[in-house]
């Protein structure tokens, strides 16, 4: 087994999409993982089966982490279970698009609870609880440098934490705990289809010079080099993976 088989990955939104996928590389890669889920245990549930019939081992946790004692709870479990956490990926999002112009407040309200506090509360909580020597990966977006229309709101959320993550980078000195955010570009996932006609997949498909969407699998990839061995002397950055779109 790797080094890293007695260490824990908790993994925020992991129910399904990038946060699944996440979840049964980590788990390949010799992690225990923890997977969150906010409120559908069933895909939870069936995420932790696959990882477990491949060998790997991992619990379901039920938190929003828009509330912070949701949060403090979750990290609790993470103890009681494991003894700690070493590795916190933030993948739990929403996108719900508008322009400006037509965003209410629950829209906004919605968003920034969920992308900004709730990546604030995990992030609070795993500067006090995550074990030396652990990693911290942000899921932000590639939207934050492309800056289309609909997206004001959403991309704000993202900017906004790939700026903690910078700064709580230089926080965490002393403490050989790497912090980063990784920025996906169009990626094959629920979130980002739904609701997209065919005409608008197909075209941000060959947006890349890659001329394809992400796979989850691609993202996942660049988490596990991050969480693992191969990533240590990466920190504060925001890696833009997203197929070469400028």
């Amino acid at each position: 087994m790797t080094q890293q088989t007695q260490k824990v990955a908790l993994v925020t939104g992991a129910s399904g999409g990038i946060g699944a996928e996440t979840a049964k590389r980590l788990a390949r890669d010799g992690f225990t993982v923890i997977v969150n889920y906010a409120g559908n245990a069933a895909p939870a549930e069936a995420t932790v089966r696959e990882i477990e019939a491949a060998g790997g081992k991992a619990i379901t946790a039920q938190a929003d982490v828009s509330d912070p004692a949701a949060v403090r709870r979750l990290f609790d479990h993470a103890e009681a279970a494991f003894g700690g956490v070493d590795v916190l990926v933030n993948n739990a999002g929403i996108m719900k698009l508008a322009s400006l112009a037509d965003t209410d407040d629950a829209l906004f309200d919605q968003t920034i609870a969920v992308n900004l506090k709730g990546v604030f509360n995990t992030l609070r909580e795993a500067s006090r609880r995550l074990r030396d020597g652990g990693r911290i990966i942000n899921i932000s977006s590639s939207v934050v440098g492309l800056l289309p229309v609909n997206y004001g709101v959403y991309a704000a959320t993202k900017a906004a934490v790939e700026t903690m993550s910078a700064i709580l980078t230089k926080e965490l000195r002393g403490r050989g705990i790497t912090v980063n955010a990784i920025a996906p570009g169009p990626t094959a996932t629920k979130l980002f289809l739904d609701g997209k006609p065919a005409e608008v997949v197909e075209r941000l498909s060959k947006a890349a010079p890659l001329e394809r969407l992400g796979q989850p699998e691609d993202i996942a990839s660049t988490i596990a080099f991050l969480a693992g061995p191969d990533g240590a002397w990466v920190n504060g950055q925001t890696l833009r993976v997203n197929g070469g779109i400028i």
